[in-house]
């Protein structure tokens, strides 16, 4: 027994030592791991601190990057010389057909996005310069014959040799598009006096009106869709004319409202009456008080025209009632009308609004649920947005004339989170330092080299307005993610359209001859991938364009390595103030052809 005691007191006391040690063992691997991890964590800082101390130390000659590898795209396939993504006919099928919805934007789900270079047509030569652009361009260029074909007798355009020339001729101005122009200041004499400067062309053509009314101070914005006409938009652009590709359709026009001094519509085939006049409303929507819509081709005039349109007199004259019917209804009068064109005003008198929320009217009005500048990817809805009250200088006639406009803070800076008067003069002061900065960066800024011009993240327009007297137009874009400040973009008298850069943009390739962003990729680049942005600028990037790119620090190199894979060639320049966390990237895109080596 006693044996046993001490077998078993030995026992219970190794036990007892075992289970120390065991804590002991246990605490020393914690804390030797513990140790292993501080030290590869400071070893990999040390490695990162390294690293970036070697990118900032290089040349700008050979940019560095935080990729370890750069970039190779290769060349799409010649088919997709004119691709547009979200506008593309290869896609139409997928779509329904009402309302001619399948022209609207659809764009491709991410794993069906191309990654290439968009090559451009086979003999494409840089773009006649402007002025002489508005009046010729390359056939190679934009080798379409539709049109010059099926309107050879309205002289939309025609071509002789290696050129396509513009006549301005056009369905409803034979006379050419200068003596319908003429016509229309008699009938709205706010075209002359600097009343009127922005205007959207609907069912543009070649944007023949848009092209000779910015000779008169009118910006005009010209729209039409990739339909059976074959590429309007792109021949506009080719011609150095302001254009979007866009259909009143089902959704609203990426426009705030209560923006455009005037609308046009020449023969736009557009059933302005169908459907409870919803395409109507929308003309409504965007236009501001005191404004004009104007319309030539059936049914004006249709007791000397109907002869001509496939129908009887009597067809067109219930078509022309019950177009001023609907037009009466949304608050619109009948201003003026001469020959083929007549005028409507858009009301600025408040008691006639009040009679849309009476019962029954029709259209009603809008509720106040109805965001009035909700534009991006919102239907149409059967409802009139009436103007608001808070705003006094909304009306046409008290808006400051042009060019004062330009440079006054307008009352609808209110409404963006620190907007205000000051704020806007600010802005206007900086970006007058940056442009002019930007000029010594890059001559030919302000040359006849550079005509259509995007600023990709705009917010008051500042970098148009600083350019104003430079031979080019800008497209002020303002992201459909961001704060809305498009209104005071228009209200300035500049132009622009509400987009969401992880799409494609409506446009053609090859349309853009200088891209400017400022702060894109830090703002936007947590909701797409930055690769595609840079991919869809090359896309409608013109070949030999310029890119201006004023991003933080840490964005331009993952953005320098990039660009090589694009054929782009880049410099790191410093800002005006030489700030260290921002930088500017000038880049220009090379002019290269089409391989056999293509996707």
């Amino acid at each position: 027994m006693k044996n046993k005691d001490l077998k078993s007191a030995a026992y219970h006391d190794k036990s007892s030592r075992i289970v120390p040690l065991t804590l002991v063992f246990i605490v020393l691997c914690g804390f030797s791991f513990y140790l292993g991890g501080i030290f590869c964590s400071e070893k990999n800082n040390l490695l990162i601190k390294s690293t970036i101390g070697a990118v900032h130390s290089k040349t700008e000659a050979t940019p560095a990057s935080f990729q370890a590898k750069p970039l190779v795209f290769p060349e799409c396939s010649s088919d997709y010389q004119d691709y547009t993504p979200c506008t593309d006919p290869k896609r139409w099928k997928k779509y329904g057909s009402h309302r001619l919805s399948f022209l609207e934007r659809h764009c491709p789900p991410i794993f069906e996005r191309k990654e290439c270079l968009v090559p451009p047509p086979k003999g494409y030569k840089p773009p006649i310069t402007w002025p002489k652009s508005k009046d010729e361009c390359w056939y190679r260029n934009v080798p379409y014959d539709w049109i010059n074909n099926q309107k050879a007798n309205q002289n939309w355009l025609r071509k002789e040799g290696e050129k396509f020339l513009f006549p301005g001729g056009g369905t409803m101005f034979p006379r050419g598009v200068g003596a319908y122009v003429d016509l229309m200041q008699d009938l709205i004499p706010g075209m002359k006096d600097g009343t009127i400067r922005t205007a959207l062309d609907t069912g543009c053509g070649v944007a023949s009106w848009g092209g000779d009314l910015l000779d008169r101070g009118v910006l005009t914005l010209s729209l039409a869709p990739r339909d059976n006409h074959e590429a309007q938009v792109q021949f506009a652009l080719e011609r150095g004319i302001p254009a979007i590709l866009g259909i009143i359709s089902t959704q609203r026009l990426p426009f705030p409202s209560n923006s455009f001094d005037m609308a046009h519509c020449s023969r736009c085939l557009i059933p302005w009456t169908e459907f409870g006049g919803i395409y109507l409303m929308e003309i409504h929507r965007i236009l501001r008080p005191g404004g004009f819509w104007v319309l030539s081709g059936p049914p004006v005039n249709y007791k000397n025209r109907w002869r001509g349109w496939n129908t009887t007199v009597e067809e067109q004259k219930s078509d022309y009632n019950k177009l001023q019917a609907l037009l009466s209804s949304m608050c619109f009068k009948l201003y003026n009308t001469k020959d083929d064109i007549a005028v409507w005003q858009k009301s600025s008198n408040t008691s006639c609004y009040d009679k849309l929320s009476v019962p029954d009217a029709y259209p009603p009005k809008c509720d106040d649920s109805t965001e009035p500048d909700a534009a991006w990817y919102t239907p149409l809805r059967s409802c009139a947005v009436t103007p608001s009250q808070k705003f006094k200088k909304l009306e046409l006639k008290s808006t400051p004339k042009w060019p004062e406009r330009l440079h006054i803070a307008p009352e609808r800076i209110s409404t963006i989170p620190g907007g205000s008067a000051s704020a806007f003069k600010h802005d206007d002061s900086k970006w007058k330092v940056r442009v002019k900065h930007y000029k010594t960066l890059l001559p030919a800024l302000g040359t006849d080299k550079i005509r259509n011009v995007m600023d990709m993240s705009t917010i008051y327009g500042g970098f148009a307005a600083a350019l104003i007297d430079d031979p080019i137009w800008v497209m002020n874009v303002v992201s459909s993610y961001g704060a809305n400040s498009l209104s005071v973009v228009y209200d300035r008298g500049l132009i622009g359209t509400y987009h969401d850069w992880c799409e494609a943009f409506s446009t053609y390739p090859r349309t853009y001859d200088l891209l400017h962003l400022d702060g894109l990729f830090t703002a936007e680049s947590h909701r797409c991938d930055m690769k595609y942005v840079l991919l869809e600028m090359d896309r409608i990037l013109r070949p030999n364009g310029y890119l201006i790119i004023r991003e933080s620090s840490y964005f331009l190199n993952s953005i320098l390595t990039t660009a090589k894979g694009m054929r782009w060639g880049c410099k790191k320049q410093n800002t005006e103030y030489a700030m260290e966390k921002e930088k500017i990237l000038i880049c220009q895109k090379q002019l290269w052809y089409s391989s056999s080596k293509s996707l």
